[in-house]
């Protein structure tokens, strides 16, 4: 095992989890080391929140990301076991991503693309055995209990947003606007909890909607260059790009900043 607080030499997989119970996380590296995840090539780290939570789920993916030096990079909770697949599935996961997308940077193992196309390899106290998709299935979202990241795809979580929901929809959402793709992967394993959706969970909802709400509004932009509108709207962005649209914003700008 290994503090995030310290390096290791390069492995192929970084194995990450924070940390409340260090026996229930005893069981998660024992079962990891059975299933073939050798500290010959791979590493543990761990955050400690044994004894409060000094890192929630933002700030600790943001250090892993940081700190791990695995060509893979698996982040999950401390309360599971891989009690079904081994590492020789896992890698037969890798290979079938990486030929069939050589832009996937994000996977696991519960996820959905849009509202209604699920898709999900797991056990856990809800369903034993479940699974449903194609895989590998490209989403949008994906569950937080089991993330693999590739490490040369340099993902990013945003430094705004706290807490310990919503960190797996905030690195598909930021793994798509660098270019790359997130699946759900054939790769079975026991989750020992369901879920909370308790206040703290609707709370982070807000906030990343919230976030996104900023981020993603339509805009005009200024280099030193050019001046450019950015919106998801096809049709805005040809209207709002034209110079006569661009030039009576600008003019807006000045008389709203010189008199108001």
């Amino acid at each position: 095992m290994i503090d995030i607080d310290t390096l290791s030499d390069a492995k192929l997989f970084s194995i990450c989890s924070l940390v409340t119970d260090k026996q229930e996380y005893a069981q998660m590296l024992d079962s990891f080391q059975a299933a073939g995840f050798t500290e010959e090539i791979s590493e543990f780290l761990y955050a400690d929140n044994s004894n409060g939570n000094k890192y929630d789920g933002f700030q600790g993916v943001k250090t892993f990301l940081t700190k791990a030096t695995g060509k893979y990079i698996i982040i999950c909770h401390q309360d599971i076991l891989l009690s079904y697949d081994k590492i020789d599935t896992l890698m037969k996961c890798i290979e079938d991503l990486n030929r069939l997308d050589p832009n996937w940077a994000i996977a696991g193992n519960a996820g959905y693309n849009g509202l209604t196309q699920k898709a999900i390899r797991i056990s856990d106290p809800y369903e034993m055995n479940a699974s449903k998709g194609s895989f590998p299935a490209r989403v949008q979202s994906l569950d937080e209990n089991f993330l693999l990241i590739r490490k040369d795809a340099n993902l990013s979580i945003s430094n705004n947003l706290t807490g310990f929901h919503f960190y797996g929809v905030d690195l598909c959402i930021i793994a798509n606007i660098l270019g790359y793709n997130a699946y759900v992967i054939d790769f079975h394993l026991y989750h020992k909890s369901g879920g909370n959706c308790n206040e703290s969970f609707f709370t982070a909802k807000s906030r990343l909607i919230s976030k996104y709400q900023r981020v993603l509004q339509p805009k005009f932009i200024r280099t030193t260059c050019t001046s450019l509108f950015l919106s998801s709207s096809k049709w805005l962005n040809l209207i709002c790009n034209k110079k006569i649209i661009v030039s009576l914003k600008k003019r807006y700008d000045y008389l709203h900043a010189k008199f108001l």
